[in-house]
């Protein structure tokens, strides 16, 4: 199997070059990445758990899917992908802003990504992929925010930080 290569990018998102996933992770490399929120018509977020044989952060929660862009790949085109790729569904994304952010992890890696943090809607199931994902919930954007700050060990890293982003961009549209 190939190993995936993430796009190395400067603090302006343009590519400098590709390297291994890993071992942008294992030196903490500045790369281009993306995360996905999908809402329902109730105004929950859908979240997952990641599942259990993940090489970090397994069983801990975070957002509806997020990965790596391909090189060649637009934001959009990879959100659509790894949201199928995980939890078998597909919808169209608008992107909603971006920001760099640094995540070290007990095992050593740390992410370093320049993340393009995207949404979407959907009022069904999903079907997720059981190597990827070990469950799913809905809950709206107060609770996981309440949930976090009751039980932040629940998520994972860079979902909190995100998540904080994420939560005051949707805050700002109820307050117009």
């Amino acid at each position: 199997m190939v190993e995936e290569k993430v796009i190395l990018v400067n603090q302006n998102d343009e590519p400098i070059g590709l390297m291994p996933k890993m071992e942008a992770h294992e030196k903490a490399v500045l790369h281009r990445a993306f995360s996905v929120f999908i809402m329902n018509s109730k105004g929950e977020t859908m979240l997952q758990q990641r599942a259990k044989d993940k090489y970090h952060s397994p069983l801990l929660w975070t957002n509806t899917c997020c990965s790596h862009q391909r090189d060649g790949e637009t934001n959009i085109q990879a959100g659509k992908r790894r949201l199928m790729e995980e939890m078998g569904f597909e919808v169209e994304l608008e992107e909603l802003f971006s920001f760099i952010y640094k995540a070290p992890f007990d095992n050593g890696l740390t992410e370093h990504e320049l993340d393009h943090v995207m949404m979407g809607y959907y009022d069904k199931e999903p079907l997720i992929n059981l190597e990827e994902v070990q469950d799913w919930k809905w809950m709206t954007p107060k609770a996981i925010k309440d949930d976090i700050n009751k039980v932040p060990d629940n998520y994972t890293e860079w979902f909190k930080i995100i998540f904080d982003k994420f939560y005051n961009y949707i805050s700002k549209d109820d307050e117009k």
